[in-house]
């Protein structure tokens, strides 16, 4: 019997994905469940699993845009084993494409190997081929290698030069066009604080180690900027709303999307209700999430529907930026790396360990009076964090009493 398997549906309002690897070969015998490729949607890389065991024939290439219910390729549930591999895909291919060409019998000639860019291109500058290594698929020479073999004016050594091309992914593309809407579709602008982490430094060298021996989690910064933008995020809700059309949407509750690298791309993971959360739960979330986008394995569900986004350019040695915002939230607030600075404390000149911040916002809802406001408010909950966060008692914010 031969199964068709069609792309499942990722997610709600997805209607195609890309084939981002195929992580078996062509004529392979695959088990029930075995995860033969990677598709990526414009949110998320998902995994595609065997629907049953049999020898697999591909019928999409690596980078092809698929719709959701194409068949992208079949499986030969009737044959057993790897032993009987290739003569069960050749059955496949004389039962699904009985009059296809076969891939595999090519002369020869080298000429066959030509692109039909490179061929129209040799027959015009009458180019000598023979020496020319072709990088295209299956050794096949293209337009760039017969432009890169030909000789060149000065002395440049082409044999040195190379360069490389490759298809942005669908989450990639999907993330440029984001941006480049927010840019078009938004009145962002940015505003820009200061703050003396001294006292967060103070607290975590005091209590790190019992806060991991405690929790099994580190201690870091994440928490204390996520409970501090909670605060602000309730005491001004205009920045924790976004524009549907006409109206101003405002929520009750924060669901933080936090901005992690993946191996992908950019990924935005929500911590949900994290007005609910103390230290250890932020911590232990934000551990959650940056693992799951690391190995590829975070869902849509896990990136939809923040209201308000934390990015740390600091981790990568970022001084200020001006970071944009992930819509359709209306604010993201910036992080960047810690200098020591010398600052003036009681009319003294001291170095202090500085963070600059960095606020967008959409003007359309968010005035500079409350944007202004929103960044002071954040900027006083760190710089005297056991009176703000912690309600003067440190060990029981902290759970290791």
């Amino acid at each position: 019997m031969i199964l068709e398997m069609q792309i499942p549906s990722p997610g709600e309002s997805i209607s195609e994905v890309e084939i981002a690897q195929w992580l078996v070969s062509d004529g392979e015998y695959v088990e029930k469940d075995q995860i033969i490729a990677e598709i990526d949607s414009d949110k998320a890389t998902l995994e595609l699993p065997a629907e049953q065991s049999g020898v697999i024939l591909l019928k999409a290439e690596e980078g092809d845009v698929v719709q959701v219910g194409q068949v992208v390729c079949h499986i030969d549930t009737s044959a057993k084993g790897v032993s009987k591999a290739s003569s069960a895909v050749k059955e496949i291919k004389e039962v699904i494409e009985p009059e296809s060409r076969n891939e595999n019998s090519t002369d020869n000639s080298k000429s066959d190997f030509l692109s039909p860019a490179a061929r129209k291109l040799v027959a015009e500058k009458d180019v000598d081929i023979s020496q020319i290594k072709g990088t295209g698929k299956a050794g096949r020479i293209t337009k760039q290698d017969i432009l890169l073999g030909k000789p060149a004016m000065g002395n440049v050594d082409n044999a040195k030069r190379s360069q490389t091309r490759a298809k942005l992914s669908m989450l990639r593309r999907k993330v440029a066009e984001r941006l480049v809407s927010v840019k078009n579709e938004t009145a962002m602008l940015t505003t820009f604080n200061e703050v003396d982490m001294s006292a967060i430094f103070e607290l975590r060298k005091k209590y790190k180690e019992t806060f991991k021996e405690k929790h099994g989690v580190n201690l870091g910064f994440m928490s204390f900027f996520t409970l501090a933008s909670v605060r602000a995020l309730q005491e001004f809700p205009a920045v924790n709303s976004m524009i549907d059309k006409s109206e101003m949407i405002s929520y009750n509750y924060c669901d933080i999307s936090i901005a992690v690298s993946g191996p992908k791309g950019l990924m935005v993971p929500v911590i949900r209700s994290a007005e609910e959360l103390t230290f250890k739960g932020v911590e232990l979330e934000v551990k959650r999430l940056a693992e799951r986008a690391r190995d590829g394995q975070i869902t849509v569900d896990e990136m939809t529907g923040g209201t308000f986004t934390i990015s740390n350019g600091g981790v990568f040695g970022s001084m200020l930026s001006t970071p944009i915002i992930n819509p359709p939230q209306s604010a993201i607030l910036g992080m960047h790396n810690i200098v020591q600075r010398p600052v003036a404390v009681s009319g003294k000149v001291e170095i202090r360990p500085v963070m600059y911040l960095a606020l967008s916002y959409d003007h359309r809802i968010i005035d500079g009076r409350e944007s202004v406001g929103f960044l002071v408010h954040i900027k006083e909950a760190l710089e005297n964090p056991t009176e703000t966060l912690m309600n003067n008692n440190i060990k029981k914010a902290l759970e290791i009493s």
